[in-house]
């Protein structure tokens, strides 16, 4: 059984490990964390039965599977901390926004087998949406280990590289605009008396089933609005309002600005 390690676990280091965990792709004995936060690390153990390292020299000595899982801010520190440790056979994977493979080999050695991902937050409970990247050192087989413990946070696509600061605004940030549709639903149906809780408990179910129409359906998203729209109805009426208040263009700007901030993210720190 290989061993998997991470450096880093704020709520996405969590996540991926509890994922792993329940999905049973590895025993907790068998993963090993660190993070500066030695409360955090204690309560981490307790829970899961994994194992805490003193620093991040000691993940990447005793494992496999390396994921880090840190600010970007933070990763060339840690680069610097491992960088003789590293060997050829090990896989580092980071999820670190921003930041290209270049970064890491440059440091790590050219070698080096690096994967860079882009997970989201619902990966916290199994419904996830992650894409790597990676190049001709990972072999086909390391990929397909790779996938399969990344998959245990929901779904994995592979992505060309030069597309991951672009992706980051469709799927890393857009849980966040997610969150406030449905808040902004839940309050315009608050001001219409129904209870808070309902509210939400209604606007998510129905984001959660339009999401899972248009991946099951394989219609056009405009086909699936045109079908709940009747003419002269109420639905037509809101889409209206929608428009011209801009709906679609904020929706655009709002993730060309996250692309923008990815972006500057890889010339800052990468």
């Amino acid at each position: 059984m290989k061993k998997i390690g991470f450096i880093g676990t704020g709520t996405m280091g969590t996540a991926m490990i509890k994922g792993i965990i329940g999905a049973q792709i590895v025993n907790p004995s068998n993963i090993h964390v660190f993070d500066l936060d030695k409360a955090k690390l204690e309560v981490l153990c307790s829970d899961l039965g994994v194992n805490a390292e003193e620093n991040s020299r000691e993940i990447v000595k005793k494992c496999d599977f390396v994921f880090l899982a840190v600010k970007p801010n933070v990763v060339k520190t840690v680069l610097e901390e491992i960088k003789d440790v590293f060997s050829d056979e090990k896989i580092f994977i980071s999820i670190a926004a921003g930041i290209p493979l270049k970064t890491y080999k440059n440091t790590l050695g050219e070698n080096k087998k690096i994967i860079r991902a882009m997970p989201n937050t619902p990966a916290v409970i199994g419904e996830g949406m992650t894409l790597i990247s990676f190049d001709s050192c990972v072999q086909d087989s390391e990929v397909k280990e790779a996938m399969s413990l990344l998959g245990s946070l929901g779904k994995v696509e592979c992505m060309e590289e030069k597309l991951m600061n672009e992706v980051v605004a469709l799927t890393g940030s857009s849980p966040a605009y997610i969150f406030m549709l449905i808040e902004a639903m839940a309050d315009a149906a608050v001001l219409s008396g129904i209870p808070r809780q309902t509210a939400y408990r209604l606007a998510s179910q129905a984001v959660a089933g339009s999401a899972k129409m248009v991946a099951e359906t394989g219609k056009h998203p405009g086909e699936l609005k045109d079908q709940v729209c009747s003419p002269a109805g109420t639905t037509i009426e809101a889409v209206a309002a929608l428009e011209k208040y801009g709906f679609r263009n904020s929706v655009i700007e709002a993730m060309n600005e996250c692309t923008k901030k990815a972006r500057e993210l890889g010339n800052i720190y990468g």
